[in-house]
C-alpha cells in the first residue's frame, strides 16, 4: 500500500473503532470496572499519548520548514518585481477565495435556515478569550525578535523574516550564494526528516481518531443536524465548486488534482491543523502537482497561515445560525460586515485545531450577537473542524497551482503523470 492508502485506511479504522467504543459505553454493555480501565489506560492513555506525540512531532518541523523553504524560494526568485507580483497575486487570491467562501456560507444558511426551529433565550456558556483587534494582528506580523518568533511559533513573523533574509541573500553576491548553498542543503535534510515522520503517520492518525470518536461518538451530530449539514454543504460547494473553477481556468483537471491531494486532505482531516499538515502539503504540491519549489515554498506556508476558507464558512453559517436561534434579524450591512470581518480575521487565525471558535468571537461582536451563542455549536465543532481543515488544505494546493501556472512555474507533465 502507498502512504496515502495507509493514511486513509488508518483514518477509516480509527473512525470505526472509536465509534464502536462509544456505542459500547453508551449501551452500558461493559462492566463499570472494564469501561473505566479502557477509558483510562487505552483511550486517555495509550491512544491519546501516541496521537499527541505524533502531532507534536509534526509541529516540530513547521518553523524550520517555513523559514528555510521560504528563504530559499525568495533567494531563487531574486526578490525583484517578479517576486512582488507573485506575492501580491497569491495574497489577493487567498483573500478573494475566503470572501467567496463566507458569501456562499451566508447564502446557504439564509436559504436553509438551520436555526429557525430553535428558540433559545440562553445558550450554554463558552469560555473563549477575546480575539485581538485587526490593528494588533497587523502590527504583530512584523517581528521585533525573530528568535522569539521562531521559539513561540509565530509563523507570520517567521515568514516576514525569511523573506527579508532571502531578499538580502539574492543581493549579496558571493556571500549570498554561499549562504543559499547551506540553506539548500538544510532544506533537503528537513524534507528527509519529514519523510521519516510520514512513516509513522498512519499510526498517529489512527490513535487520534480512536480517541476523538470514542469520546464524542456520532450521537452529538443528531442534536445539531441542521447546522452540521449546512456547514458540510457549504464546505462541499466551495471545496469542489470554487476550486474546480480556478483549476479549469488553467486548463487542468480538477479530478486529477483532488486525487493527488487526497493524502494531504486526509492528513488535515485527521489532525485538524493546516500547520501540522504543511510538510505533507508542500511535498505533494511540489512533487505531484508540478508546482516549482520556488513558488510552492512561498504559497504553501503563506496559505497554511492565512488561507482559512473552511473556517470562514463555519463563521458565516454559525453567525446566521446564532442570529436565527436568538430571533435576531441581521440587515444587509451586518452581513457585509461579517464577510469583511471573517475575511480579515482569517489572516490572524492560527493553523491549529479549534481556534476558529475563538475568531468567531470577533465576528459575533462586530454584528452585536451574543457570544454565549457559541455554546450552541461547540458540541459538533470538533468534527466540523476536521472537515474545514481539509478544505483549507485543498485551497492551499489550488492557489499554489493557479499561481505557478500563471507565472510559468508549473510542470504540466508532472501534474498529469499517473504516479499515484
Amino acid at each position: 500500500m502507498s502512504l496515502t492508502q495507509r493514511i486513509v485506511s488508518a483514518m477509516v479504522l480509527g473512525l470505526l473503532i472509536g465509534g464502536s467504543m462509544n456505542l459500547l459505553f453508551a449501551g452500558e454493555i461493559l462492566s463499570q470496572g472494564l469501561e473505566t480501565w479502557i477509558t483510562k489506560y487505552l483511550i486517555d492513555g495509550l491512544f491519546d499519548t501516541v496521537g499527541q506525540i505524533f502531532v507534536n512531532s509534526l509541529k516540530l518541523m513547521v518553523v524550520p520548514l517555513v523559514f528555510v523553504s521560504l528563504l530559499c524560494g525568495m533567494a531563487s526568485l531574486g526578490g525583484g518585481s517578479r517576486m512582488g507580483l507573485l506575492a501580491g497575486k497569491t495574497l489577493c487570491l487567498y483573500l478573494v477565495t475566503t470572501a467567496v467562501a463566507i458569501s456562499l456560507a451566508l447564502s446557504f444558511a439564509l436559504i436553509l435556515g438551520p436555526g429557525n426551529d430553535i428558540n433559545l433565550a440562553e445558550a450554554s456558556e463558552f469560555a473563549a478569550s477575546e480575539a485581538p483587534p485587526f490593528k494588533t494582528t497587523l502590527i504583530n506580523i512584523f517581528p521585533s525578535n525573530p528568535v522569539a518568533a521562531m521559539a513561540e511559533g509565530q509563523v507570520l513573523q517567521v515568514i516576514v523574516f525569511a523573506l527579508l533574509i532571502g531578499l538580502a541573500s539574492s543581493k549579496s553576491g558571493d556571500a549570498g550564494r554561499r549562504l543559499l548553498d547551506f540553506f539548500d542543503d538544510l532544506n533537503k535534510v528537513i524534507m528527509e526528516t519529514v519523510m521519516l515522520l510520514m512513516v509513522l503517520a498512519p499510526y498517529g492518525i489512527f490513535c487520534l481518531l480512536v480517541k476523538l470518536f470514542a469520546s464524542l461518538g456520532f450521537g452529538v451530530i443528531v442534536s445539531l443536524a441542521s447546522y452540521f449539514f449546512t456547514v458540510l454543504l457549504a464546505l462541499a460547494a466551495h471545496g469542489v465548486g470554487t476550486y474546480s473553477l480556478l483549476l479549469l481556468w488553467t486548463g487542468l483537471s480538477p479530478w486529477r488534482f483532488f486525487v493527488k491531494m487526497r493524502g494531504p486532505m486526509a492528513f488535515a482531516f485527521s489532525t485538524s491543523s493546516s500547520g501540522a499538515t504543511m510538510p505533507v502539503t508542500l511535498k505533494t504540491v511540489n512533487e505531484d502537482l508540478g508546482v516549482d519549489n520556488r513558488v510552492a515554498s512561498f504559497t504553501v506556508p503563506l496559505g497554511a497561515t492565512i488561507n482559512m476558507d473552511g473556517t470562514a464558512i463555519m463563521q458565516g453559517v454559525a453567525t446566521v445560525f446564532i442570529a436565527q436561534a436568538y430571533n435576531i434579524n441581521l440587515g444587509i450591512e451586518a452581513y457585509l460586515t461579517v464577510i469583511l470581518t471573517a475575511t480579515l480575521a482569517s489572516i490572524g487565525t492560527a493553523a491549529v485545531p479549534g481556534v476558529g471558535l475563538v475568531m468567531l468571537v470577533m465576528v459575533l461582536n462586530q454584528v452585536g450577537l451574543p457570544v454565549e451563542g457559541i455554546g450552541l455549536i461547540i458540541g459538533v465543532d470538533r468534527m466540523l473542524d476536521m472537515c474545514r481543515t481539509a478544505v483549507n488544505v485543498a485551497g492551499d494546493g489550488t492557489i499554489s497551482t493557479f499561481v505557478a501556472h500563471s507565472e510559468g512555474f508549473h510542470d504540466r507533465e508532472k501534474f498529469n503523470a499517473t504516479n499515484l
